[in-house]
């Protein structure tokens, strides 16, 4: 499945007006190719070639391959943050608020997969990079806080159980989002289903929001 960004031709026009713009360019043919090759062997005359650029402006902006690589994922992970702002998860009752929180993962891991495929590259790194960027730590503590609102609103209503950490709840919906994707190839050609952008992804959706929401409200909220 072809990553959701940037063509060449948008990558290569004509040169542009600022140095905010160059980097943004610069930036987008990174994710590019960090996501389809990996840290390792993504190359940095590969990123230049799409941006029409040279790898010594790459290093005048960045300063090196690996502080590229980290800025890339610090606006992957700010990205996907910024857009849960937008749930206004506040406003509804604690179940709807995990299944628009279900929902939209699944959602934004189907559309953005370069998204995925960069997570995928740095648990092999095992997460090497990341670790040596205290921002992707903090940028990514928002969406366990919202969960953890969400879940004592729950309690509170006896509509959640009480034994749960947000932080499981995190990594279970991203699990089950991610499968999606990053197993479209192996459990699609096995199974002989259509999986990803390509698959029934409404009908997938819905038994990550069924699994999920059945886990949270079994035995409902262990009898309130």
């Amino acid at each position: 499945m072809a990553l959701q960004l940037p063509s060449d031709r948008t990558l290569a026009m004509r040169k542009p007006k600022s140095p905010e713009v160059n980097r943004a360019r610069i930036l987008a043919a990174a994710t590019a190719e960090f996501a389809a090759r990996g840290f390792d062997a993504a190359s940095m005359d590969a990123i230049a070639g799409r941006t029409q650029t040279t790898r010594a402006l790459i290093n005048y902006y960045f300063g090196s391959k690996e502080k590229l690589y980290l800025a890339v994922l610090q606006q992957a992970y700010a990205e996907i943050r910024e857009a849960e702002n937008g749930l206004d998860l506040d406003h509804l009752p604690p179940l709807a608020a995990i299944r628009r929180i279900v929902e939209f993962t699944y959602d934004y891991y189907v559309s953005h997969e370069y998204f995925v495929r960069l997570v995928v590259s740095e648990n092999q790194a095992k997460g090497t990079h990341l670790k040596r960027s205290p921002a992707l730590r903090r940028v990514n503590r928002p969406i366990v806080d919202r969960l953890s609102a969400v879940i004592e609103r729950g309690r509170a209503a006896g509509v959640l159980r009480s034994d749960v950490d947000p932080l499981d709840v995190h990594m279970a919906i991203a699990a089950l989002g991610m499968f999606n994707v990053t197993n479209q190839f192996t459990f699609g050609t096995i199974f002989q289903r259509e999986m990803g952008a390509k698959g029934d992804v409404a009908q997938r959706r819905q038994v990550v929001v069924d699994i999920v929401l059945t886990w949270l409200g079994s035995a409902r909220a262990q009898a309130h």
